[in-house]
């Protein structure tokens, strides 16, 4: 199973100081923690993409290209890639550009994106969020399959014989991840064409969580790509370790109590009560993490918020530190024992792919030979 770090990139101030840090000290940062979960043995980093402040991860490519050139093993991702408002043809230009670079080391994540000014300054209808996702999708799965593209749609002006560069590395296009908090159908588009569905699973209860999992489970099995207890499926995760249960809350309250992501709100212990926001020792983080799989089954990639809300580098560093070395080590080994025969343990590598691009698995997707997946909302 992976485990890793995201980060959504935010510039909040520091409660204790006030001070907030500068966009350049974020991006350094974020850079800094990257390397610091490649250091105690996470297996993926990935960032937000946000075009607005407080935040700052704009670029994400251009990130993730810069931390491939000082990592060797983690695998770098996106936390979302806004599938809406990028256009497809530069979202398939971009990732096969950081596949070469960081040597296949690439997945991402695709998503709707949660702010709803971001349309109309990319020239979008927030309306037509939905049916901007499957079209551009369905466009860019091509892009990676098809040397030579003839495309004609609803939101982007028609392709006559084109061909996206660079092609994707070895030609096996990155793998994907489909990311919604509240969207049956971006479950469904990720059922659909048998992609891994991501649960952010951070500000909802268990019983909602479980709901989206489960409908992209039905749906995964329903159109041939393997049974509901083999799809692809990734959580999320806020987390924050102390010695003990006190100190962490004493710790991370200030910080909590003002975050722009659900500060100002429900206290610290309503919220950890209604959603996953762990907060407490190593061997809490564990036990609430596993509680995880009874929730949605056996899944394959668990990524952890660890960064957000003013909390200072040194403290994140910390955190990842005990993350790496006693959290996460327990938890593989326990999710690994109760993972049934035949269920994934992992999502589909670069190298996985590569060495199955041929096999009639259930991981080998549909419509790469074009077909129309633009039925996914009624299906």
């Amino acid at each position: 199973m992976q485990f890793g770090i995201f980060t959504i990139g935010d510039l909040t101030p520091n409660p204790h100081t006030g001070v907030t840090p500068t966009e350049h000290e974020r991006i350094e940062a974020m850079t800094a923690i990257a390397i610091k979960a490649e250091e105690v043995g996470l297996d993926v980093f990935a960032t937000g993409e946000h075009h607005n402040p407080p935040f700052v991860p704009s670029s994400p490519t251009t990130h993730l290209g810069y931390i491939a050139a000082k990592t060797k093993n983690i695998i770098l991702s996106t936390s979302t890639t806004l599938i809406t408002t990028n256009d497809p043809v530069k979202i398939a230009e971009d990732y096969a550009f950081l596949q070469h670079l960081a040597n296949g080391r690439t997945d991402l994540m695709l998503g709707r994106g949660n702010t709803g000014p971001v349309y109309p300054w990319f020239g979008k209808d927030i309306r037509k969020g939905i049916e901007l996702a499957v079209e551009n999708y369905h466009l860019l799965r091509r892009l990676w399959r098809e040397p030579v593209v003839n495309w004609q749609g609803e939101f982007r002006t028609p392709l006559q014989g084109y061909t996206s560069t660079p092609a994707p590395l070895d030609g096996v296009a990155p793998f994907v991840w489909h990311g919604s908090i509240r969207s049956p159908q971006i479950a469904e588009q990720a059922a659909f064409y048998g992609d891994g569905f991501f649960h952010n699973n951070i500000f909802w209860n268990k019983e909602h969580t479980a709901q989206m999992v489960h409908s992209y489970r039905r749906r995964f099995a329903k159109y041939g790509h393997g049974t509901e207890e083999q799809a692809i499926v990734g959580l999320g995760g806020h987390v924050f370790i102390g010695e003990t249960e006190q100190a962490a809350k004493d710790e991370f309250r200030p910080y909590f109590d003002n975050a722009p992501v659900y500060g100002h709100g429900p206290s610290l212990e309503e919220f950890s009560s209604l959603t996953p926001l762990t907060v407490g020792t190593v061997e809490q983080v564990i036990d609430r993490t596993m509680q995880f799989a009874d929730w949605v089954g056996d899944y394959q990639r668990q990524l952890f918020l660890v960064d957000h809300a003013g909390l200072p580098l040194e403290t994140v560093l910390k955190q990842i530190e005990i993350l790496g070395t006693q959290v996460v080590p327990e938890l593989r080994r326990r999710m690994e024992e109760r993972r049934p025969e035949g269920v994934p343990s992992d999502p589909p590598t670069h190298a996985w792919l590569n060495e199955h691009r041929d096999a009639p698995h259930f991981l080998v997707m549909p419509g790469s030979n074009g077909t129309n997946g633009t039925n996914v909302t009624e299906a």
